[in-house]
Order: C-alpha cells, then sequence, then structure tokens
C-alpha cells in the first residue's frame, strides 16, 4: 500500500473520530441552549394579577390622607402629575417641621433665620407682632414640646399657573411666658403645657425648580 492512500485512510479515521466527539457533545441538552419555554403555572398568573390590580389602584399616598376622589384628592392628582417626586407624605413630614421652625422663630422675634421658607405677607405680620412686643419691652420664653396632632385639610391647584396650596391643621404643644423690662412674668407659665390650634397653607410652583414650600397664610 502506497503512501497516499496510506495517509486517506489516517485522515478518514481522523474526520470519523471528530464526527462521534461532536455528535456526543451536540447532542446533550448542557451548554447555550435555549431552554423551552414553559408556560406560567395558575399560581403565577394569579400573583400576577393581583400585583397589577394593586399597581392601578387608588394613590394611597393620597388617600392615606385625604378622601378619595375628592376635590383635594383630585388638586394633589395634579400636583403629581406636575412633578412626580412630589409625595404627600413627606410634604407633611416637612410641614411638621417647619411648624416648629416657624413658630419657635416668632417666639424668639428671630424671623430672618425663616424667611426662606414664608412669604412677604406672613413675614409683615408677625414682624408687626415682634416690633409691638419690643416697643412694650416683653420679652417671651418658649420651649417647643411637640406636635399632638396634625392633619391634611385640604389643597387646590391652579392649572393655569401651576400654583399649588396645601392647607395643613396643627395642635401644638409649648412652654411659654412673656416677662417685661423688670423680668416679670406677665403672662404665662414655664411649668405649664400650652396647647394651640393653628392652621396654616402652604405654597408652590409645581413648576419651579425650588422645591421648597412656604408659609403663605396663618389662622386657627
Amino acid at each position: 500500500m502506497n503512501s497516499p492512500i496510506i495517509q486517506l485512510l489516517v485522515l478518514a479515521a481522523i474526520a470519523v473520530f471528530l464526527i462521534l466527539r461532536l455528535r456526543g457533545v451536540l447532542g446533550t441538552r448542557e451548554g447555550f441552549e435555549k431552554p423551552v419555554a414553559k408556560k406560567p403555572d395558575t399560581a403565577a398568573r394569579r400573583r400576577r394579577d393581583d400585583f397589577e390590580v394593586i399597581e392601578g389602584g387608588p394613590d394611597r399616598d393620597i388617600t392615606d390622607h385625604v378622601e378619595e376622589g375628592s376635590d383635594t384628592a383630585q388638586a394633589l392628582a395634579e400636583m403629581k402629575r406636575i412633578d412626580p417626586s412630589f409625595s404627600v407624605s413627606e410634604f407633611l413630614g416637612g410641614a411638621r417641621g417647619a411648624y416648629e421652625m416657624i413658630l419657635m422663630a416668632f417666639e424668639r422675634g428671630d424671623l430672618a433665620s425663616v424667611l426662606p421658607f414664608i412669604s412677604e405677607d406672613v413675614y409683615e405680620a408677625l414682624s408687626t407682632v415682634v416690633d409691638e412686643r419690643e416697643k412694650k419691652g416683653l420679652t417671651v420664653e418658649a420651649t417647643f414640646v411637640g406636635i399632638s396632632d396634625l392633619g391634611l385639610k385640604s389643597a387646590t391647584f391652579d392649572a393655569a399657573n401651576k400654583e399649588a396650596e396645601i392647607t395643613v391643621r396643627f395642635k401644638g404643644e409649648m412652654t411659654y411666658q412673656v416677662r417685661d423690662r423688670g423680668g416679670d412674668v406677665v403672662e404665662g407659665n414655664a411649668n405649664e403645657i400650652k396647647r394651640q390650634k393653628d392652621v396654616w397653607t402652604f405654597a408652590r410652583d409645581m413648576n419651579a425648580n425650588d422645591p421648597n414650600w412656604r408659609l403663605v397664610a396663618t389662622g386657627e
């Protein structure tokens, strides 16, 4: 047998060997083979459907604070549509902090420290009271105790100028006494807690980059 024939037989044997090896590998269900798609079971579909119902239901961030479908609820929904980062719960948390900060600044006569958080009208009204106290030589000593109750009273939204207003009810507690020029207590008692009710309205342009709300009205 001459050399060319021997070479052909050797190559044929190698080819048969490689084919058998490749068949052994490709015939298995391992590696990067795409898995067979399975239909989701009934329980899985039910879980998915339940999630979709919850996802498309009422906005709990709104309905936890006001009646669903009310004018206030619709106004809050419009605020969230214009500014998706807006949260009613977070707003109320901020209002709680603002109440203490602004109230104590007023009692101390230090309104300059809260200027970014109050409107010009509110500043003028509060500063008038502060000036009257100073003229009479009165000094207020107050300590904030806490807020016993807080609730969202109402909300409005002006679609034309994107101006939003939210009114909040507060029940605050503090110790309070007033001294005259001579240092005598003329009002209040430092050992008793003074309770007061306030209704404050905050406003903000929902299109503005500034996320701060300003106190625009006060009442009881």
